[in-house]
């Protein structure tokens, strides 16, 4: 497959043999969220946002696995280091709980592993002074032990502080920071004392209110955190102002409150910054990682972290060691490849193409984004959804957010050509629904 002349080619979807594979999954899989059913086959060609299903389509896949594989498909650079791996066996450790060297002296390994990981971490959050890290599995698990580290550092710890339009992750303490769907936390027993205000100036305005020490409810000693997406994910994928962050972070130094930051969607250069707090006056006390990442990680200063032995501990939490060494070359080819000033010219060329789209398309109602973390808002829900099934027939996979957005997600070195690949199935994806709807009347 050549990545320089690939289009996106769809004859049916899904075509028999991916049938195949759905139902031979769903015979097993507990019921979960499946947008379409398209089947990556793994066994066939595939590059950049290009990627093939078992009967032979193209697509051109601006999801990047919900930002989880931010070098897209087989990028040559990854490839290649990671062609010089000779894998042993286990390849998945005991976590933190046992150490692991990948050969010679930490200086002198040929190949990274999750002491490596952990260090370079360090060394791109040392602008917050943040110099300790716990790695674990997942995203959910990077936000639980960041919720935990807080609590334990909090003297009377009784409260915490989300945001209207929160995605935290589903395990159950992460869900009880969620404020996107109720279908998350329905049924499921919270942490409590989670407070939220709306991700909005108001909002700030509110939580003031309730902090202030005359008449507030809420006693400033006994919040032990408050966490926030500097760019909500799951929620619609809002970008707050400078304004906003400025705000928050008067209002958590003002009352010695520590700041999480959620980067599991949001980080790793995605938004054309190693961090999307970095393009903020925000300075998290927290940062939690994952999905570009391989692993999950919870990144703090040595004195947030409980100094007790077991306090924090996970038999497998972050022992896969090739993911941790994924993690590491995958920062290092976003470095040397200078991918985030790629992410932020090309992000601010796809959003301007999408602002022209939206001028002579009535039912586009907004478009925003940051970097490659980029949205299209529709005037429904039902809209949205038809336009997310024609733009995968056009060859194009994407991703709901919100309540009626639609989120684009290409790899860090997107190129201009699949940015207008894209656009183009993006508006024959609109004039068929347009087509569509006036045929129904």
């Amino acid at each position: 497959m050549d990545r320089d002349s690939v289009e996106p080619t769809v004859t049916s979807l899904p075509g028999p043999k991916a049938s195949e594979w759905v139902e031979y999954h769903q015979s097993t899989a507990a019921t979960s969220t499946y947008v379409y059913e398209f089947v990556w086959d793994i066994t066939k060609d595939a590059v950049g946002p290009f990627c093939t299903d078992p009967d032979g389509n193209v697509l051109l896949d601006f999801t990047s696995h919900v930002a989880a594989a931010p070098l897209g498909y087989n990028n040559p650079e990854l490839r290649s280091r990671l062609d010089d791996l000779d894998l042993v066996d286990p390849m998945k450790i005991a976590g933190q709980d046992f150490y692991v060297s990948t050969g010679g002296s930490p200086e002198t390994a040929s190949l990274p592993g999750p002491a490596h990981l952990m260090d370079r971490l360090t060394d791109l959050t040392d602008h917050y002074g943040l110099d300790t890290v716990f790695l674990s599995n997942s995203g959910a698990e990077a936000v639980e032990n960041a919720i935990k580290i807080c609590y334990d550092a909090c003297e009377t710890p009784k409260y915490g502080i989300t945001f209207d339009g929160a995605f935290h992750g589903r395990t159950l303490g992460a869900l009880s920071l969620n404020r996107s769907k109720s279908v998350h936390r329905r049924k499921f027993p919270e942490v409590s004392g989670i407070h939220d205000v709306p991700y909005s100036m108001a909002g700030l305005e509110t939580l003031r209110d309730k902090l202030d020490d005359t008449h507030g409810h809420l006693p400033a000693d006994q919040v032990a955190f408050l966490i926030l997406e500097p760019v909500q994910g799951e929620g619609g994928y809002h970008v707050p102002s400078e304004a906003f962050m400025r705000e928050v972070q008067a209002i958590c130094d003002e009352h010695d409150i520590p700041v999480i930051a959620d980067e599991i969607q949001s980080g790793v250069g995605r938004t054309g910054e190693l961090w999307a707090s970095d393009h903020y006056d925000l300075e998290p006390d927290v940062i939690t990682s994952a999905k570009a990442l391989r692993v999950g990680a919870t990144v703090a200063n040595e004195a947030l972290f409980p100094d007790t032995e077991a306090r924090l501990s996970s038999t497998w939490g972050a022992g896969d060691i090739l993911a941790s060494i994924q993690g590491t070359l995958t920062l290092d080819v976003i470095q040397e490849q200078d991918l985030m000033a790629n992410a932020t010219e090309k992000g601010t060329r796809f959003r301007s193409d999408l602002s022209r789209l939206a001028e002579r398309t009535p039912c586009l109602t907004d478009v925003r984004g940051l970097g490659l973390m980029t949205a299209v808002e529709f005037d429904t829900k039902d809209r949205r959804d038809e336009v997310l099934e024609a733009a995968l027939s056009e060859g194009l996979l994407t991703l709901g957010c919100g309540k009626r957005s639609l989120r684009l997600l290409p790899p860090l070195d997107v190129t201009d050509r699949e940015l207008d690949l894209a656009l183009e199935c993006l508006e024959t994806a609109l004039d068929s629904v347009a087509t569509h709807r006036v045929r129904s009347t």
